[in-house]
């Protein structure tokens, strides 16, 4: 008789990251390699992408890193040949990569000019193109050797705001210019969702299984300001551990989420059961 934990096993499968050296991409690499998955980490970033999957070779896990333009069809397409060529086959692709305005401390200075009446036009399609576009250029590719083997699960990262709009408070500061969440963050993780749909009802009876993974905020060195602000508005009163999204990601990974298509997996501290 199989035991449960044994539907979050992965040996011999092989998974796909892009954004793999993000905040999230990097644990969800190690997450599934440390369920048995060889891991494919891709990044815009091409040598911070190898680093990574050198250091999981060192803790003895099956692990390439490559670079990856995810607008561009045929560096996506190039991602994809080589999870192919070194492990055989492809059977989990994360969309983890995206444009996404940060307020932590390394970032929030430079999102001074988010006010939605003057964004930018060129701005607006460029993050469309990466956040939106991108998936559909990932999936598309990483189809075609999951329908060869029959068997595939894709899993899109959206947000929080792809459900809600942004509370624009958490974010101002007395004294300081205005920022904002942009605009198109919420447009193109609400986009997400409507993509996650489709191909899960496309690929119906073709054992492809797709499904989106929504966090909420991450804490990562943000001020004591911002986390007060955005603590306050989620039930459980914190922001999330980097490792907190790890649990979600491997479920629908995995055969252990087998009865699970074009589904909204939220996990965000009670951030939309307000």
């Amino acid at each position: 008789m199989s035991h449960i934990f044994d539907k979050f096993r992965m040996d011999g499968q092989v998974a796909v990251v892009t954004g793999g050296a993000g905040l999230l991409g990097r644990q969800f690499c190690r997450t599934l390699a440390q369920a048995g998955a060889a891991v494919v980490v891709a990044d815009l970033n091409r040598m911070t992408a190898i680093t990574l999957a050198d250091n999981l070779q060192k803790d003895g896990y099956q692990a390439i890193g490559t670079g990856v333009d995810v607008t561009d069809p045929i560096s996506v397409e190039d991602m994809v040949a080589a999870a192919v060529n070194q492990f055989g086959r492809l059977d989990v692709l994360v969309c983890s990569a995206a444009m996404d305005p940060k307020f932590d401390a390394e970032h929030a200075a430079g999102q001074q000019g988010n006010a939605f009446e003057t964004y930018p036009l060129e701005a607006w399609r460029q993050a469309l193109d990466v956040n939106l576009t991108g998936m559909f250029l990932c999936a598309q590719a990483a189809v075609k050797p999951m329908l060869a083997q029959n068997h595939g699960v894709i899993i899109n990262i959206c947000s929080t705001y792809g459900l809600v709009g942004p509370d624009q408070r958490i974010y101002q500061r007395p004294g300081q210019p205005p920022q904002y969440k942009p605009v198109f963050y919420s447009v193109t993780k609400a986009g997400v969702l409507g993509l996650t749909r489709y191909l899960a009802t496309y690929y119906a009876g073709r054992n492809i299984r797709v499904n989106a993974l929504t966090p909420g905020g991450v804490y990562n060195q943000h001020d004591p300001i911002f986390v007060e602000n955005y603590s306050y508005r989620t039930v459980m009163g914190r922001m999330a551990e980097q490792d907190e999204m790890n649990g979600a990601l491997l479920f629908l990974a995995s055969d252990a989420s087998s009865y699970m298509t074009g589904a909204n997996l939220v996990v965000d501290g009670g951030w939309t059961a307000w």
